[in-house]
């Protein structure tokens, strides 16, 4: 029978709590640990989105929530402090490094080596970037894909409930001080811990806020990145991609800074379903037995709101003015967006759409600051690839990446609330996979070494 205590307790199951639960269980075999999540477990983590329906879940959606959060999607880990978060500047970039090499000797050792690593790093190409007005980020790439991210995450479930003590589908209800460490009320008992450790990651970011006011923790400003999704001709990059699978390309003006997100050679754009709006997503060439003919990325521009609400509210209030209430995401022609005229119809237009989106005005459905940086971007672009960018391109209507409000933590990711920590997005410090998981491993490794001391 399980004990109602453990030493630590972990929230949430996403990759940063994957990856901290495995390093505390090398770090110190006596540890009682204890890994509560609201979603499911791996295996029936199952959603009509995963097959390109509508969702088929009842309550929250198992594409994005259960054991391994969203590692479960592509399972595409970055292996770079250009971008992914900001965590190299908390504990250190040659730290984070590190750690990051120590992520991939982990997935490789349940199975993600034959997935081969690649780099997009180009010396050329950074040069002409430069001149080009634009910056070329790199990064070494392990992308797993969806089927193959499965397998290794359900191959480390596998090894972790041989020590961890999991509940799944259960609702924690509150965390409060108890003289033991904390108490936890949840909807499936009563449990307490010495430690608690908070990675929910963005899908608990409701949650969180309850909980850190309970706690009398304040969280401080929120980043919101919202932009424009591009599908392109598949050939209109090659000069910039036969030597790498993507190329991250950055814009900084004093107005504003751009960057190209999650590109996708061959790939298809497909919805995504988030905080009750829809957007334009990209899927890899790789989970379609049909790959397409065209190019797609995300053209994000940050910007920081003094809160999460706040955040919210915008991303929210011009996402769903495009949906109207029935999931419509709006497609334009770049000619058109260019000439400030709408787009009537895509019959014939040589970029076959991927997304059925409706044909529409982008330009006026977004604010201008939005179309200020693609237009910008694009004229960038083009000196880049030393041709025009096709008028025939397509534009959708509107992507978005949501971040954790940013929790104050010490270099251990520990809250002014003795023995909380948050790691992940939740800590504010990661918003990629490899990042989150390496600081799962980082404070993994203080906490293993701390309650040994102790």
């Amino acid at each position: 029978m399980q004990s109602n205590h453990h030493d630590i307790t972990i929230i949430g199951a996403g990759v940063s709590s994957v990856f901290l639960a495995y390093t505390l269980m090398n770090q110190n075999e006596h540890l009682t640990i204890h890994m509560i999540d609201v979603g499911k477990e791996l295996s029936e983590r199952v959603c009509g989105l995963d097959a390109g329906r509508e969702c088929t879940c009842v309550g929250l959606c198992s594409k994005y929530i259960g054991f391994a959060g969203l590692g479960k999607s592509e399972g595409k880990f970055n292996y770079t402090n250009d971008f992914g978060g900001e965590l190299g500047r908390k504990i250190g970039k040659q730290h984070t490094l590190d750690l990051m090499k120590e992520v991939d000797k982990i997935l490789c050792e349940f199975g993600g080596g034959i997935r081969p690593i690649y780099s997009t790093k180009n010396k050329d190409l950074s040069n002409k970037a430069v001149q080009s007005g634009l910056r070329a980020l790199s990064t070494e790439v392990r992308h797993l894909g969806t089927i193959l991210a499965n397998e290794v995450f359900q191959k480390i479930y596998e090894f972790l409930k041989n020590r961890v003590h999991f509940h799944f589908e259960t609702h924690v209800d509150r965390v409060s001080i108890h003289e033991s460490g904390f108490r936890i009320q949840t909807d499936k008992g009563e449990f307490t811990t010495g430690k608690v450790v908070i990675g929910t990651g963005m899908s608990g970011s409701s949650w969180l806020k309850k909980q850190a006011a309970s706690l009398g923790l304040h969280p401080g400003e929120t980043r919101l990145d919202l932009g424009i999704r591009v599908e392109m001709k598949g050939d209109q990059l090659q000069s910039i991609l036969q030597d790498t699978f993507e190329t991250k390309l950055k814009i900084e003006r004093d107005s504003f800074s751009a960057t190209t997100y999650c590109m996708n050679p061959r790939g298809r754009i497909i919805r995504k379903h988030q905080h009750g709006v829809v957007m334009p997503d990209g899927q890899n060439e790789r989970e379609k037995e049909s790959p397409s003919a065209n190019l797609n990325f995300s053209l994000f521009v940050p910007q920081y709101f003094p809160s999460h609400d706040e955040a919210m509210e915008y991303a929210l209030s011009i996402i769903g003015s495009i949906n109207q209430g029935r999931e419509r995401i709006v497609v334009q022609r770049l000619e058109d967006f260019q000439l400030h005229r709408k787009s009537t119809s895509l019959e014939g237009n040589l970029v076959g759409p991927s997304l059925d989106g409706e044909c529409g005005n982008v330009r006026e459905e977004v604010p201008d600051l939005y179309g200020k940086a693609l237009l910008e971007f694009m004229a960038c672009l083009e000196e880049l690839i030393g041709e025009k960018v096709h008028p025939d391109t397509l534009l959708y209507g509107m992507d978005a990446k949501f971040y954790e409000p940013k929790l104050p933590t010490d270099m251990n990711f520990e809250t002014e609330v003795p023995d909380l920590f948050l790691i992940g997005d939740c800590s504010g410090e990661s918003h990629s996979l490899s990042q989150a998981a390496s600081s799962g491993i980082y404070l993994g490794r203080y906490l293993g070494q701390d309650i040994a001391k102790k």
